[in-house]
């Protein structure tokens, strides 16, 4: 037996092409023919398969190396001796062809249907340009052209049944020289593979940002017919295609189906439909097994928030930054005004001092208000401060928002608060009312807890959580005194706001809730 050395053939001028897939291992029986591996361009999914029969003695690439033409692949022990056949000088002259393209070697395959036709007569085609998709019981085929030119005519149609040597179609044009003729298989795509890249989609990125997997459709996830160009595509897009309901003979899926596919997934992204932005749906047991239940529908506020928080959950990475300010003299003075606030008709809470102090940090710390645009790539600074409050109602979580809060008093905000505290609560907002908010603020002090992780208000980049104040023991430096903190939860959009950015605001929010005569600088 001699060894042979097998290369990376001619690959229409490509160069840098991804290896994804290995065929073969040391020790293989392959025969001519016999796929060894797959390359992927930006262009083609093509197949290399092998040029003599024999038993593979090495590799000499792995998946994720790029080769071009010319690189070594793999060693060969064949039965045959001397270095494979070489063109001579006659072959390697390109002359002007108007050639039939006939179906291929197919294997054993008889009688295979087209399934879909890529071209019609008077388009220009590349080499290698897929004509036609055929597809057997066990494997889909791209038949591609043999040399760049343009298609004079076409000799099949969709549902046809074909065999090894039948005319598909004639391409006028110019072939290129034998020893670069390109095997007509470009891809092969078996139902092993296919399962391997729907596998693998999910780790893929589109440039949209990743898609969710599972969204609404029929599952497919038994057989998968889809030609190389469109797992391309899939993975591309990260959508597995177990998932698409394809629309061709077979349940082929096609570019449409699968740009179909994610156009109905990005629409229930925006709209919120279905079990919720493409998660999984969960399947609740029958409780009435347990008990007695009592369903009643959610209301249209409740709804709207279950929509909202999950869209900013997904898609808005969250980091919460925890602190407390040392609100002892805040307190004192807020219960030293109770008798004004009496007169003025207005209940003065700690809420609207922690109004003020946010307002202040958000024109000290810019960055906290800022929406981003990342189909853009940009950020949007606003050059206005809306403070958004969360009100608690019967009928679920409202959030009113207090315009230019950074030029109000804290009388004119506590007056506001109660006024739109007291709509919240009587149903009288207006979607106004709730619209065009910088930053959010969700206090849950006058019903307890230490801390908690409050969801970013999507477009907003942050808000603010305050919880139950107490009393604590602090070292004045010669005893312990009591103190009164109050616990303060900073959820961020790490995308726009780091933690060491996080950390200045929270500290400058407990520095001014600290000594109020701070607001005055």
């Amino acid at each position: 037996m001699s060894l042979v050395e097998v290369n990376v053939p001619d690959i229409g001028g490509a160069s840098d092409v991804d290896i994804i897939e290995i065929c073969v291992k040391p020790g293989d029986n392959v025969t001519v023919d016999q796929s060894l591996i797959v390359l992927e361009s930006d262009k083609a999914t093509m197949e290399i398969p092998s040029p003599q029969s024999g038993v593979v003695d090495s590799l000499l690439i792995k998946v994720g190396d790029k080769v071009s033409e010319g690189h070594p692949i793999l060693t060969l022990r064949t039965a045959e001796k001397g270095a494979m056949p070489q063109p001579t000088a006659a072959e390697s002259v390109a002359v002007p062809v108007n050639s039939e393209v006939r179906v291929p070697d197919i294997g054993a395959a008889k009688d295979v249907t087209v399934i879909e036709v890529l071209v019609k007569a008077g388009d220009e085609v590349n080499a290698e340009q897929s004509l036609i998709v055929l597809e057997s019981d066990k494997a889909t085929m791209e038949i591609p052209a043999p040399f760049a030119g343009r298609v004079t005519a076409l000799s099949v149609a969709v549902g046809d049944k074909v065999n090894e040597g039948d005319v598909i179609a004639r391409v006028s044009g110019t072939a290129p020289p034998a020893s670069k003729v390109v095997t007509p298989i470009a891809s092969v795509v078996t139902e092993n593979r296919a399962s391997t890249e729907t596998g693998t989609s999910n780790s893929i990125e589109s440039p949209q940002g990743a898609i969710p997997p599972q969204l609404p459709a029929q599952d497919n996830s038994g057989k998968v017919h889809a030609g190389p160009a469109v797992r391309k595509l899939a993975r591309e897009f990260g959508v597995d295609l177990g998932r698409v309901s394809g629309s061709g003979p077979k349940g082929r899926i096609s570019k449409t189906d699968l740009q179909s596919f994610v156009k109905a997934g990005m629409q229930q992204l925006k709209s919120g439909a279905g079990s919720g932005f493409g998660l999984p749906s969960v399947n609740l047991p029958d409780f009435t097994e347990f008990g007695t239940v009592e369903r009643r529908p959610m209301s249209r506020i409740h709804r709207a928030t279950a929509e909202n928080m999950v869209r900013s959950w997904l898609t808005v990475p969250h980091v919460t930054q925890f602190d407390e300010a040392d609100i002892t003299d805040l307190e004192a003075f807020r219960q030293s005004q109770k008798a004004v606030a009496e007169k003025k008709g207005i209940k003065l809470s700690p809420l609207p001092f922690i109004v003020k102090a946010c307002a202040y940090a958000l024109e000290m710390y810019p960055q906290f208000n800022v929406s981003l645009d990342i189909e853009r790539s940009e950020v949007i600074q606003k050059r206005y401060v809306h403070i958004g409050v969360a009100v608690d109602t019967p009928a679920g979580l409202v959030v009113p928002v207090i315009r230019d809060a950074n030029r109000k008093g804290i009388w004119e905000l506590a007056s506001e608060m109660a006024e739109l505290s007291g709509k919240a609560r009587d149903k009288k907002l207006k979607p106004g009312d709730m619209q065009g908010g910088c930053f959010s603020i969700s206090s849950l002090g006058s019903i307890g807890g230490t801390a908690f992780t409050p969801i970013v208000n999507t477009p907003e980049v942050a808000i603010l959580g305050v919880s139950k104040a107490s009393m604590k023991p602090w070292y004045s430096g010669e005893a312990f005194v009591p103190r009164l903190f109050l616990p303060l939860s900073l959820s961020y959009d790490h995308r726009a706001i780091n933690g060491a950015e996080a950390a200045r605001f929270t500290s400058l929010l407990a520095e001014l809730l600290g000594d109020l005569r701070r607001l005055l600088l």
